[in-house]
């Protein structure tokens, strides 16, 4: 079945492909590693990441001894053929020291601020909400419950809608982030993801176009 796209594919001299793994849903690069072709096929066939140990000379299956498997969404290749890209929906750390992503020794960070994108904070609320941080305004909303939740959306809807009556930008940008948080604060309580939300509007997307063409 997928003859056609591996001998499409330059391995090196190793008879291996360098394959970088980055998280479906927030884009964050989570580890890099090697495929051979047998590798490959298992992970195409499987669903789940496989790739080849340089150092064991063998294949290993990710998440097989510690459970962290990499549900694979999408391999794609660059303009060379001699590199893949796997977009995966990982169960649990990929790192082997435990952290999200092998990628986690800084050298150099100016803008971190700017770079947190809604899947990363949601990620932070859900580990907010099962760590239980003393202090922290996320987990005494969890502790509050569903109405406080409400509550906060509420009102942070209606902030938005003043500043836009107020026709003032940067009220605008301030109330749609409190607006933005509190919302993905109630759907982690409710436990609907944003890769939910995003399936949702391409169906929708799909479906106009469709109709447009019918």
């Amino acid at each position: 079945m997928y003859d056609e796209q591996l001998n499409s594919l330059t391995f090196d001299e190793y008879g291996l492909i360098p394959a970088i793994v980055q998280d479906a849903e927030t884009g964050s690069i989570l580890t890099h590693a090697y495929m051979n072709k047998e590798s490959l096929e298992k992970t195409l066939q499987t669903g789940e990441t496989w790739f080849y140990s340089r150092q064991r000379q063998k294949l290993w299956h990710k998440g097989e001894e510690s459970g962290n498997t990499q549900q694979v969404k999408e391999i794609t290749s660059d303009c060379d053929q001699d590199a893949l890209l796997v977009k995966v929906q990982p169960v649990g750390p990929a790192c082997h020291t435990g952290e999200a992503s092998c990628f986690h020794h800084v050298l150099q960070n100016s803008n971190a601020a700017e770079q947190m994108t809604l899947s990363e904070l949601a990620n932070l609320i859900k580990k907010r909400r099962a760590e239980t941080e003393e202090g922290s305004y996320t987990t005494y909303l969890f502790s509050e419950g569903i109405d406080k939740i409400l509550k906060k959306v509420g009102e942070e809807t209606s902030e938005v809608i003043i500043g836009a009556k107020n026709n003032s930008r940067d009220e605008m940008v301030w109330e749609i982030a409190d607006l933005s948080y509190h919302t993905l604060v109630l759907m982690e309580l409710m436990d609907v993801s944003i890769s939910e939300i995003r399936e949702e509007l391409a169906k929708r997307h799909s479906e106009k176009e469709g109709s447009q063409h019918a």
